[in-house]
């Protein structure tokens, strides 16, 4: 399985921060956001990498190189004008094959997120070993956190491991998630589109499934946020667990 990491993003909001430093190479607890997962992955044995960027991305490429250095195979999609989540995923489909691959987003804190878990998330048989119809089998496989403060109405529903646009209670989508690549056909290639409309269209469909990940898990959208992240006890704290 492949994954591919977002981080075409300008981060408006964390601006003057991200003027002069792409948004997946802001430091938490010394280390870039997009190093965090990249190392995570390569630990889970993910170690074909696809990384997309457009603002800033020839930092990216300088600071990561050909991914050697943390045991990684990295290729690069350059945006000119970022493409939004989907339309990134449809200009890279010809680095990502046509099997099930996992997409994260560069501006997310998951430390301890297990990704050997997303290998199997998209299997094409049931618990019985009986293959699923084509036209019935889940699409995406998308991993949702506890509502944070700054988004309390969440994003989706989750009954017995299928995600639905309506019901109680509320979860928001983490930024993980696993694909199949024909969810993009309607996607072309240059094209600026969001992943959320193919969800929801999907969800509808009931072709996508989740659980809900408790771990450790930050949205690092805002500077207060990242400052939150890098203050002292909390550099302290996650010392103490890492020992």
């Amino acid at each position: 399985m492949k994954a591919m990491i977002f981080a075409a993003g300008r981060g408006e909001r964390m601006r003057p921060l991200t003027d002069n430093c792409p948004k997946p190479l802001l430091k938490v607890r010394g280390r870039p956001l997009i190093v965090w997962h990249i190392l995570n992955l390569v630990r889970a044995g993910l170690n074909e990498i696809v990384i997309n960027h457009a603002h800033l991305g020839h930092m990216i490429e300088e600071a990561l190189g050909d991914g050697a250095q943390f045991g990684a195979k990295i290729a690069y999609s350059a945006e000119g004008t970022a493409l939004e989540t989907a339309g990134g995923i449809a200009k890279a489909r010809h680095l990502l094959g046509e099997e099930p691959f996992v997409a994260v987003a560069g501006d997310i804190f998951c430390p301890h997120f297990d990704f050997t878990q997303v290998k199997t998330a998209l299997e094409d048989n049931d618990a019985w070993g009986n293959p699923h119809p084509h036209d019935v089998r889940d699409i995406a496989w998308l991993y949702l956190v506890k509502n944070p403060p700054h988004h309390l109405k969440g994003d989706f529903s989750l009954n017995s491991f299928t995600i639905a646009n309506e019901g109680e209670p509320r979860h928001t989508f983490s930024g993980i998630g696993i694909y199949r690549p024909e969810m993009f056909d309607s996607v072309m290639p240059g094209q600026s589109a969001q992943i959320a409309p193919l969800l929801r269209k999907y969800a509808d469909m009931g072709r996508v499934g989740g659980e809900v990940y408790r771990g450790d898990w930050t949205d690092v959208g805002t500077v207060e946020r990242l400052n939150q992240l890098n203050a002292p006890h909390n550099q302290a704290t996650a010392q103490e667990n890492a020992r």
